[in-house]
């Protein structure tokens, strides 16, 4: 199943796109892609609380191919 979730990436302001594969504790998030946004583009409260909740709580890098999660520390899972 495919999900997607706003982020920050690279110290910008982005939509992450992933999977979660497996079950239990052997679930893992396998990355599919992401995109840079700009907050301009939302307009609704809705998709603004989102975007500002979403990404204070997840720091992602992408280098060389790869991502890498930064879990913020009042994150709770």
């Amino acid at each position: 199943m495919s999900y997607w979730c706003f982020a920050t990436i690279n110290n910008k302001l982005g939509e992450i796109y992933f999977d979660k594969v497996g079950r239990g504790k052997k679930k893992r998030t396998i990355f599919k892609g992401h995109c840079y946004v700009e907050k301009s583009d939302f307009k609704t409260k809705g998709e603004l609380r989102a975007l500002d909740r979403e990404s204070a709580r997840y720091h992602i890098s992408y280098r060389n191919g790869k991502y890498k999660i930064h879990r913020s520390p009042t994150s709770e899972s």
